[in-house]
C-alpha cells in the first residue's frame, strides 16, 4: 500500500495564517476582548429598543381601494349618482385600468354596510403603460387624495383590498389604528372623541384620520297637541292616519297588466312632503266637518339624531381610526399615547382602547417577550 500523507490545503494554511494571532491575542487580553464584547452586546440591545416595529410589513398589493364615506342617511339612489360621479373623476387618470364599487350591504350579508358608504376598487394599469413610470404609488394615492376632496359629499379612506379587510377581520376596523374610547354620555364621547382626532392628525405619519359617523341622521318628528285634538273630537290615531296620507300617500285602486299589477297612489307633490312650512298647512278634517291645519293639532319638526350607536362590553363606544404612512406603527402609537394622556383630558368613568394592527403587534410582542428567553434558555443550557 502506498503512503498518503496529509497536507493542509492553502486556504486552511491562509485562514490559520489569519487566525492564530487574533485567538493568541485574544487570549492575551482577554479582559479586554470580555468588555469589548458586552459592550458590544448592550449597544446593540439599547439600539434595537430604537427601532421602530409592525405587525406585518405592508405589502403592495397593486391595486388601490377608496372607501367613500357620505352623509349619514343618504339614500341609494343618491349614493350611486354620488358615486357615478367618484368613478368617472377616477377613470380620468392614465394609470387607471377600471373601477368598480359596492354600495351598502351585499346579497350574502357577510360585510354589513349602511347605503352611505361605497367600497371602491381601483385597479391599476402595469407601471409600465403609466405616464411616468417611476411615479410610486403613495404619491399617486396622494394625488388622488387632493383630487377627490373637490367633490362635495364625500370623505374617502385609502388603503388596499386585502389590507382593509385583513384589518377589519382581526381588529375590526379597515384602518391601521382604531382607538376606541368608552363611556356612558354620547355627547361627552363625541366631545372627547374630537379632541383625540385633533391630536391625531397632527402626528407624523397620520393620514386618513376619521372619527366614526354617529351623528348627522334627520328624522321627521310630530308631537302631538292632545287638548287641541280633543278639541276638535280626533285622537292620535286619527292624526296618524292623515300624516300618513299627506307623506306616505294613499293607495287609490290597481292597474293589472297581464299577470303584474300596480298600485296607483296618490300623493302629494314633493315640494310639499318635503317642506316643513307646506306641511304645516294640509288641513284635517274633523268629525263635525272642519277644516283644521295640522299644525294646530301636533308640532312638526325636522332634527338630527345619532346614526348609530355602538356598544362593545355593555358601554357605549365611538371610534377614532387613522392609517399610518412612511413610518412604523409601532412609535406612532407610542407619541400618540403620550399625546392623548397629556392634551385630552377625559372624563372620570371614561377610558381608551388602542386596536388595529397595533393591537396585534403588542400581542405578539407580548408573547415574544416570553418565548424567546425561554427558547434561549433551552438552547444555552
Amino acid at each position: 500500500r502506498g503512503k498518503i500523507s496529509e497536507k493542509e490545503s492553502p486556504i486552511i494554511k491562509g485562514a490559520k495564517a489569519v487566525y492564530r494571532p487574533v485567538l493568541t491575542g485574544a487570549l492575551r487580553f482577554r479582559w479586554l476582548v470580555v468588555v469589548a464584547a458586552s459592550a458590544l452586546v448592550v449597544g446593540s440591545l439599547w439600539m434595537g429598543s430604537k427601532l421602530g416595529s409592525e405587525f406585518i410589513p405592508q405589502l403592495n398589493e397593486g391595486d388601490i381601494l377608496v372607501q367613500a364615506i357620505r352623509i349619514p342617511g343618504t339614500g341609494v339612489e343618491q349614493a350611486v349618482e354620488m358615486q357615478k360621479t367618484l368613478e368617472a373623476k377616477l377613470m380620468q387618470y392614465e394609470q387607471v385600468q377600471t373601477v368598480f364599487g359596492r354600495t351598502g350591504t351585499g346579497e350574502v350579508a357577510t360585510d354589513p354596510m349602511p347605503p352611505n358608504i361605497t367600497d371602491t376598487f381601483v385597479i391599476l394599469k402595469p407601471r409600465e403603460q403609466w405616464p411616468d413610470p417611476s411615479m410610486t404609488k403613495a404619491e399617486l394615492v396622494k394625488t388622488f387624495e387632493e383630487d377627490l376632496f373637490t367633490l362635495p359629499g364625500n370623505n374617502y379612506e385609502f388603503t388596499q383590498p386585502i389590507q382593509m379587510r385583513f384589518n377589519e377581520l382581526i381588529s375590526g376596523v379597515r384602518a391601521d389604528l382604531g382607538i376606541r374610547l368608552f363611556g356612558d354620555d354620547l355627547d361627552t364621547l363625541f366631545a372627547s372623541a374630537s379632541d383625540i382626532l385633533t391630536v391625531i392628525s397632527t402626528i407624523e405619519g397620520a393620514d386618513d384620520a376619521r372619527l366614526e359617523q354617529v351623528e348627522g341622521i334627520p328624522i321627521f318628528t310630530v308631537t302631538p297637541k292632545p287638548d287641541q285634538l280633543a278639541r276638535f273630537g280626533l285622537d292620535i290615531a286619527d292624526l296618524q292616519l292623515w300624516l300618513n296620507a299627506a307623506t306616505g300617500g294613499e293607495t287609490a285602486g290597481m292597474i293589472f297588466e297581464g299577470d303584474r299589477r300596480f298600485k296607483i297612489v296618490v300623493r302629494y307633490a314633493d315640494d310639499i312632503r318635503n317642506e316643513l312650512t307646506q306641511l304645516e298647512t294640509i288641513p284635517i278634517v274633523t268629525p263635525s266637518g272642519e277644516h283644521v291645519p295640522i299644525s294646530e293639532l301636533a308640532t312638526l319638526a325636522f332634527k338630527e339624531v345619532p346614526s348609530q350607536i355602538s356598544r362593545e362590553n355593555g358601554k357605549r363606544s365611538i371610534v377614532v381610526t387613522a392609517n399610518v404612512r412612511d413610518r412604523d406603527i409601532g412609535t406612532f402609537v407610542e407619541e400618540a399615547q403620550v399625546r392623548i394622556n397629556d392634551e385630552v383630558d377625559l372624563p372620570a368613568g371614561y377610558w381608551l382602547d388602542y386596536g388595529g394592527t397595533f393591537e396585534q403587534l403588542e400581542s405578539a410582542s407580548q408573547r415574544l417577550t416570553i418565548v424567546v428567553p425561554v427558547t434561549l434558555f433551552v438552547i444555552l443550557t
